[in-house]
């Protein structure tokens, strides 16, 4: 077989039976189980074949296989999966914890099973075991194998696969962390803690401000992420009083971001099934009449925006992961007109890393605005540059714009609407501006932003702000002002005091995603006159804090256009302890009656909230 047609080849699979468990896996001939399996099979296929062993008390090993490139796959693994999932492990041997869990030792571990990390409800259940096989099809389409999966990345390069599940094969862990017990998180902190989960209720305010920061490491790097629970029979959620909430829609596939059109219908992405639902439901009611796809085929949808912003819009634009499509629209309509046209084809060279991209038009429909997120948590595979490149670099991607894999990320881009000019920065080092809005009054461009992780409970704030055309605001290198981060240290000494301090600091590791502005002034569920014009932002929750935070919709204080600092918890109720959670807030989106729409993708579900007080 010609070399070239190695990595693309389908291995060869054949029944082995050990210890009278029958299984088909792929060989290789690393071992001496696999010579031993081998030793009656022609010598021609021994390139295209792997074995994996399960068998009485023995780990499950693969050898690697030898058409794959680790190099190359350790290279796509730091580009496109490192910013959730880490590929050693720390002291002690102990798993580092982030977004996503260790993959260190992943071959030969059950779904759902490893240490250190709370997984969805839909892969513990899954009864996989990971191993080639498997690996490559989760990575084909994660949501298709495994219905419920939070895991958004994409693998569609087969040869991409390939290298990566045979840069996985080599991440051996010892025998203890298999078995390793999750580290209690210490009882002291769960009581007293201003930022923690059971401080928030509705009406709790916040001002955070840089006088309030502490020295990067004054904590440990916490990994807590949540355990995703159905909502127990007493949960309850909280608002203000003289509101009421209830649930709106149930059984959704991973609902994301929500937008309202001109005409009252709901538009929301449902990312993880690459297509945008439709819903209609009258003014006053709790609960859709009209429940459809829209469209479907999409690249991790999740941006949403109608064109013109007036009325009557003609177009329907949806941001995928690395590209910005459109439909034809009218008011009214539950199913895409056509099969779309493409509008951007590409935002950035590379691949994974944070996922979501938001789209929003100025106020005059002249320019368009992309957020396209890092692919790292801090720019750690960035290679150096001399002051002459670094020179010649801004110049053409502006000030801060970081390089390598993170070229044309952690940012917002702008075009015209029919994608005509060529895209350039708005603003830079953003490290993951999840939800865009423009201020209707005053026209400026607003972002909610992810800031990174791994410094501590309390750094670095996530954030609300106005953004400057042409303005830097730190990332990777400094944060919030002339904050530098220790693991950039003396990397950009002419970013000093250039970084723009954000209008509005959020308790970090809040995971601020989808932001509005409240702009309803009538309506049967709309809110009194004094929330007009305020933001609402919807926390996704932390994994990266000792001490859980977010899970809940907040009130970002805001008049004549100037934000004040302050937010106020608004809707809460979605933890149950400190270890479970029933609900992950992501969009925000005011309806046609003024009531507020949230969705979730803990559980798949939308709330409606509704001014009442007073009202029949």
């Amino acid at each position: 077989m010609h070399a070239a047609n190695v990595r693309n080849a389908t291995p060869l699979r054949v029944p082995l039976r050990v210890n009278s468990c029958p299984f088909a896996v792929p060989f290789t001939s690393l071992d001496l189980c696999a010579r031993f399996c081998l030793s009656s099979m022609h010598t021609s296929s021994r390139t295209l074949i792997s074995i994996i062993l399960l068998c009485s008390g023995i780990n499950t090993a693969l050898a690697q296989d030898p058409s794959a490139d680790v190099s190359h796959g350790k290279t796509f693994f730091q580009q496109n999966c490192a910013v959730c999932h880490a590929d050693t492990l720390g002291p002690g041997n102990t798993p580092i914890a982030r977004q996503g869990p260790s993959l260190v030792g992943v071959f030969g571990r059950r779904a759902g099973g490893g240490p250190n990390f709370n997984y969805t409800r839909s892969l513990k259940e899954s009864g996989v075991t990971w191993d080639g096989s498997t690996l490559d099809r989760f990575l084909t389409n994660p949501s298709a194998m495994v219905p419920g999966t939070t895991m958004a990345m994409i693998v569609a390069n087969s040869a991409d696969r390939a290298d990566v599940i045979g840069y996985l094969s080599s991440l051996k862990a010892p025998a203890e962390v298999a078995t390793a017990e999750e580290t209690p998180l210490p009882a002291s902190r769960n009581k007293g803690d201003p930022g923690g989960w059971r401080s928030a209720a509705p009406g709790v305010k916040h001002h955070i401000t840089l006088a309030d920061l502490p020295p990067p490491y004054s904590t440990q790097s916490a990994g807590n992420g949540p355990d995703v629970v159905r909502q127990p029979a007493n949960a309850a959620l909280s608002v203000p009083r003289g509101f009421t909430v209830r649930l709106f829609v149930a059984g959704l596939s991973n609902p994301r971001l929500i937008r309202v059109a001109p005409n009252g219908d709901i538009f929301i992405a449902e990312t993880a099934r690459n297509r945008i639902r439709v819903l209609r439901a009258a003014d006053g009611t709790w609960a859709p009449s009209v429940n459809r796809v829209f469209a479907e085929g999409l690249d991790r949808p999740f941006g949403i925006a109608f064109y013109p912003s007036n009325s009557s819009p003609e177009w329907i634009y949806i941001a995928n992961n690395n590209s910005v499509v459109r439909f034809q629209y009218q008011n009214g309509d539950l199913k895409a007109r056509d099969g779309g046209q493409v509008v951007v084809p590409r935002l950035s060279e590379s691949h994974g890393g944070h996922t979501t991209r938001d789209i929003a038009f100025s106020q005059d429909d002249r320019r368009l605005f992309i957020s396209v997120g890092s692919g790292s948590n801090v720019g750690e595979g960035m290679g150096k540059k001399s002051s002459d490149a670094i020179q010649h670099w801004e110049s053409e991607h502006g000030r801060g714009a970081a390089w390598d894999g993170e070229t044309d990320r952690a940012d917002v881009l702008v075009t015209d609407p029919e994608g005509r000019e060529p895209l350039h920065t708005f603003a830079t080092g953003i490290r993951n501006g999840v939800g865009l809005a423009v201020d209707p009054q005053t026209g400026e461009l607003w972002i909610s932003t992810n800031e990174r992780d791994s410094l501590g409970d309390d750094l670095v704030p996530d954030y609300v702000t106005r953004l400057k055309e042409g303005g830097f605001y730190g990332w990777p290198w400094y944060y919030l002002g002339n904050h530098e981060d220790p693991r950039h240290a003396r990397e950009r000494p002419d970013l000093a005091g250039q970084a723009i301090v954000p209008d509005v600091l959020l308790q970090s590791h809040s995971a601020s995603l989808e932001m509005t502005f409240y702009t309803a002034t009538n309506g049967v569920a709309v809110f009194p006159p004094d929330y007009h014009g305020d933001i609402f932002a919807a926390f996704h929750g932390s994994w990266n804090r000792t001490v859980r935070t977010g899970y809940k919709v907040v009130r970002v204080r805001v008049s004549h256009g100037v934000p004040s600092g302050e937010y106020d918890d608004f809707l809460t109720g979605f933890v149950v302890n400190d270890d479970s959670v029933w609900g992950r807030p992501v969009g925000v989106a005011v309806a046609h009656d003024g009531a507020l729409l949230v969705t979730e993708d803990g559980n798949g579900t939308v709330w409606r909230v509704a001014y009442t007080k007073d009202k029949k």
